[in-house]
């Protein structure tokens, strides 16, 4: 077996939430790491994300809490399962 299939393995026998974690620290490192210019995004989506953010400031308690989203997402995935 090559290294990388060793290491992926052993990966795999973290638990689910650690291995979220490892994802989270993961890119976390990369964010911080990673040049400027390195995640570009269009003018289109940087206005797009500027408005969301001024709608968002605007309104603060307009949003969904999380576990209302929670709750939605699953019911659609359970009505979605055979």
């Amino acid at each position: 077996m090559s290294e990388p299939t060793l290491y992926l393995q052993s990966l795999r026998k973290l638990s689910v939430a650690e291995r979220i974690q490892l994802v989270e620290d993961l890119w976390d490192s990369i964010a911080e790491e990673a040049p400027d210019d390195a995640f570009p995004i269009s003018a289109e989506l940087g206005a797009e994300l500027d408005r969301r953010l001024a709608e968002a400031d605007a309104d603060p308690h307009g949003g969904l809490e999380w576990s209302a989203v929670r709750r939605a997402i699953e019911a659609r995935t359970l009505r979605l399962e055979p």
